[in-house]
């Protein structure tokens, strides 16, 4: 059994707090990674259309001999096929190929606004919530005006907003408002993606005080804070130390050092502007 928390999200599905990404992982070379994820103790697995690895994973989970219901599957519809039947025929391709029978999370994975379709999209994925065919519905990458428009023109309110989040980019409006409407927060990059993040002496001096590594302390900081935090790697040792980050807690004083570094900031693209097909 996994020891990783879960936290409740506001349709009162619980989801595990710390999950596994397969970001930039190839289509022939998933199966592995989510095989060692899976051996540490991860249940959450995160993928999306654009990654092109959904039937990779797919695998992997079925070859896994893990429960269905101890595993949390979550994919994302994409730009291209935003809109209500593009949308629905999106998610009947996901489905057949991660060979699942419900997906537990689906996302819009950007609101691409000059599209104007993620309203329709949306209603897609109630019809979907609906239907039976997903367990929770929500987003990613949304900022709080896109929030807001699908707060007034849907009828369920999104369970989680996945979005680059790490110290030096805390998010902090963009969480309060997630506080707001019982959204949960969920951090994609959360290690800054090759930034120096990792290598600030503030984080580093966390680390030495608990005989951790950085990116541990980094990920534990997610976790005080209650985000939802996906790390990737491709290699078991680095996947299985990304786990080990339960049996110790930072200070509020060594919290509040790392929510107020002063960067890097943004470092993917800005929901406002980002409309690549």
């Amino acid at each position: 059994m996994s020891n990783i928390p879960t936290v409740g999200l506001n349709n009162g599905v619980a989801m595990p707090q710390l999950g596994f990404g397969v970001f930039l992982v190839p289509p022939d070379e998933v199966v592995e990674p989510v095989r060692a994820a899976l051996d540490a103790g991860y249940r959450l697995i995160d993928t999306a259309t654009l990654y092109g690895n959904e039937e990779g994973v797919g695998r992997a989970l079925a070859e896994s001999g893990l429960p269905r219901d101890e595993l949390f599957v979550t994919t994302k519809v994409w730009n291209s096929d935003h809109g209500y039947d593009e949308t629905l025929r999106a998610f009947d391709r996901s489905q057949k190929l991660l060979g699942v029978d419900v997906v537990d999370l689906y996302l819009i994975h950007w609101p691409t606004p000059e599209r104007d379709r993620y309203v329709d999209t949306w209603r897609a994925l109630e019809r979907l919530y609906a239907d039976g065919r997903v367990r929770a519905i929500g987003v990613s990458n949304f900022a709080i005006a896109h929030l807001d428009r699908l707060l007034s023109e849907g009828t369920v309110v999104p369970a989680v907003n996945q979005v680059e989040l790490h110290p030096g980019f805390p998010q902090d409006e963009l969480r309060a408002a997630h506080t707001r409407h019982g959204i949960v927060t969920e951090a994609w990059s959360p290690l800054g993606r090759g930034q120096g993040l990792l290598d600030r002496a503030e984080v580093t001096a966390v680390a030495a005080a608990h005989g951790r590594t950085a990116a541990q302390v980094v990920l534990r900081w997610h976790l005080q804070l209650g985000i939802v935090v996906i790390p990737k790697s491709v290699r078991p040792e680095r996947i299985r130390e990304n786990a080990a980050v339960f049996d110790f807690a930072l200070s509020a004083a060594e919290m509040a050092v790392l929510s107020a570094l002063d960067g890097p900031g943004r470092i993917g693209p800005d929901p406002e502007t980002f409309h690549r097909a």
